[in-house]
């Protein structure tokens, strides 16, 4: 890995078990989001003061973790959700395993190992002082975590032990994604885009994106073809592993946060309760919505349907290509 030192560091974690306090029903509308009505639902598991970063699925349960430790698990593909805090601190990534388990990082630094039910938390501490923005399970089992200073960190054995290496560049990287167990991307800051071959015993420079463009998100569909996405609406496309990039027309100007991929198709998540479907070589909104909160992450749920979240609570179920929402308190 262009020489980078690797360093060995021991952790350990406390397991804490938690149980779902509450749960609340999500319905489509084609109507466009209402907010005021659920105002005062306090007591319900999504709240309008939650911001949501991530979500992933096993064969058991959906996860939706954000800001300050709200962790929601549904366990019938989101029609409702328990709520629970296995910590203060805002997660920033979450990812499943290959043994239905599930990782998160959040701000402080720290790995949270999720049991297959999404009720049972460990913490593992990452040992690098930069900060780290992103993490993934490999199909080996392996998790790893990249951020500030181009540091990528890599366990073997759950958290117990960590390597660490950098490229020594004062840029962050905020984008992780393994494709298979020799292939994985990550992007970040002033356009770059790395690579690994070799399940990530190497990570090398594979190109960069026009102008230094900023990812805030990338999703790869194979080792050669895959897509970025930014501020202005910008998404840019490669099918040569990241050498060379062309931009996609798009018809927004609000950045993209997410991509979300399934068998219905690619979909972009962004600003302004967006969500754009691709379409040959090109993308058009498919939302009906226009409110001024941000979509970052989902899924594809069974029967084509989309689940996004985002800002204030906000959940939209939508039936693809047709559009519907739905958010609550």
């Amino acid at each position: 890995m262009r020489n980078a030192p690797l360093r060995t560091w021991r952790t350990t974690g406390a397991a804490v078990s938690l149980v779902g306090l509450f749960s609340v029903l999500l319905t489509g509308c084609e109507a466009p989001l209402d907010l005021d009505a659920v105002r005062d639902q306090s007591g319900q598991a999504v709240k309008r003061t939650d911001f949501y970063q991530a979500i992933a699925r096993n064969d058991e349960v959906i996860v939706l973790a954000g800001n300050n430790g709200v962790v929601l698990v549904s366990s019938d593909n989101g029609e409702s959700w328990k709520r629970q805090t296995p910590t203060s601190e805002s997660f920033l990534a979450l990812d499943v395993c290959p043994d239905n388990s599930f990782i998160a990082l959040t701000f402080n630094n720290e790995i949270w190992h999720g049991d297959t039910s999404g009720d049972n938390w460990t913490a593992h501490s990452l040992p690098s002082q930069e900060q780290m923005m992103t993490a993934a399970c490999a199909p080996d089992g392996n998790w790893w975590a990249a951020g500030a200073f181009t540091t990528i960190q890599g366990s073997a054995d759950q958290g117990e032990t960590w390597t660490e290496t950098s490229l020594n560049e004062d840029a962050i990287l905020n984008n992780l994604q393994f494709i298979d167990a020799d292939h994985a991307f990550i992007t970040g800051e002033y356009g770059l885009v790395l690579k690994t071959t070799d399940g990530g015993e190497n990570w090398d420079y594979t190109g960069y994106l026009p102008d230094e463009f900023y990812a805030h998100s990338s999703y790869f569909r194979s080792d050669n073809e895959g897509w970025v996405g930014g501020l202005n609406g910008f998404i840019y496309h490669t099918t040569d592993g990241g050498e060379n990039w062309e931009k996609s027309p798009t018809g927004i100007n609000a950045p993209i946060f997410g991509f979300v991929a399934g068998p219905s198709g690619l979909y972009a998540l962004a600003d302004n309760a967006t969500v754009m479907q691709h379409t040959g070589q090109s993308w058009r909104k498919i939302s009906a919505s226009d409110q001024p909160l941000y979509l970052r992450t989902g899924l594809i749920l069974p029967n084509h349907r989309l689940l996004a979240a985002g800002g204030r609570g906000l959940l939209l179920n939508l039936k693809t290509p047709v559009a519907h929402s739905a958010s609550t308190d």
